[in-house]
């Protein structure tokens, strides 16, 4: 709905024109909502309107590709969420169908849009640090998972629900592949998983080390319930950067300063001081979505390679598998 809201009324030069989605309810509420007729059970349908020139596919991970596959052999442009898909096979798959096609495949990495963490680059790449040594990168969620996404093989786990955002900041400010992972994990939080999906975690932590020589950090996790929590840091040689904050964060966040959002304190007589936080990353990167999809269509239509693309979702994948591997056999895995 963040994107079907952002294309409906705030993208300039796109128009919503189709939606699809197999439950019943939310499709109709969201139809009524964005005043949007053409309406479909079955996604690969909806790939047969010739009003459709683009889609985004914000469905569970486990349906991608042949939403892709399909959107591409119809000639379709994509904007596709994290995570890409459930296999590096499946990936590759994805990216070869829309070369054959000729058409956009973006995926959504929606950090790359997110104003803080564009600053923050850009010192970077200025050497304001020096060299990079470090990356640390953490996402916490506060919902507790779908019943879907217990499964790893058709969600992967936390380390591609909640992770792929950590993994491809890693790789976009290290400027390197992963060289090798170990991590480990745990389910803490989310009984009612444990007996069914034994190898379901709610937290993990995973180490890396990448072929150019730099260091990196991924802590991951979900149910936390206390809010949506994404910070960055980001060690150098003569300094240090941080990006984001649980309170008070810069960026996105700013547009709620004074407003009930995060971007404020409040101090009392009690030498107490409260800082609201961010409930949810809808609220954290609502500009960054944005600007994400105002990035897509310009894409498309001056023929622009995307910022994020098929070969950045596909290594992020790579990354889930042998991070998942690594949790599994208790050992560092080395990605070929």
């Amino acid at each position: 709905m963040i994107h079907a809201r952002n294309f409906a009324s705030k993208v300039g030069g796109a128009q919503l024109v189709a939606l699809a989605d197999p439950a019943k309810e939310a499709l109709e509420a969201a139809a009524q909502e964005l005043g949007v007729k053409a309406l479909y059970a079955d996604p690969l349908k909806a790939m047969e309107n010739p009003a459709v020139d683009a889609v985004v596919v914000a469905s569970p991970t486990i349906f991608h590709k042949d939403i892709v596959v399909a959107a591409a052999a119809a000639g379709k442009h994509v904007l596709c969420e994290k995570p890409m898909a459930t296999t590096v096979a499946a990936c590759e798959e994805m990216i070869a169908a829309t070369d054959k096609a000729r058409v956009k495949l973006q995926l959504g990495f929606v950090r790359r849009y997110d104003r803080s963490f564009l600053a923050a680059k850009e010192a970077i790449d200025r050497g304001q640090i020096g060299a990079v040594v470090c990356v640390k990168s953490l996402t916490h969620g506060p919902s507790i998972p779908k019943a879907w996404q217990y499964d790893l093989r058709k969600s992967l786990g936390p380390l591609a629900e909640v992770n792929s955002h950590d993994i491809d900041t890693l790789r976009w400010i290290t400027g390197s592949e992963f060289r090798e992972v170990y991590a480990i994990a745990g389910n803490y939080r989310c009984p009612e998983a444990k007996a069914e999906f034994q190898d379901f975690y709610d937290n993990v932590m995973l180490i890396a080390s990448f072929e150019n020589g730099m260091q990196g950090f991924i802590g991951g996790a979900v149910s936390v319930r206390y809010g949506y929590d994404a910070r960055v840091e980001v060690l150098g040689q003569r300094g240090v950067v941080f990006i984001g904050e649980l309170f008070g964060a810069g960026g996105s966040q700013m547009r709620y300063s004074g407003s009930g959002g995060p971007g404020f304190a409040v101090c009392t007589d009690r030498n107490e001081m409260t800082h609201p936080i961010a409930r949810s990353w809808r609220d954290l990167f609502a500009e960054a979505y944005l600007r994400e999809g105002i990035s897509f269509v310009e894409c498309i239509l001056q023929d622009k390679t995307p910022v994020a693309t098929g070969h950045d979702g596909m290594m992020a994948v790579r990354v889930v598998e042998a991070g998942n591997r690594s949790i599994i056999e208790r050992r560092p895995v080395r990605l070929s």
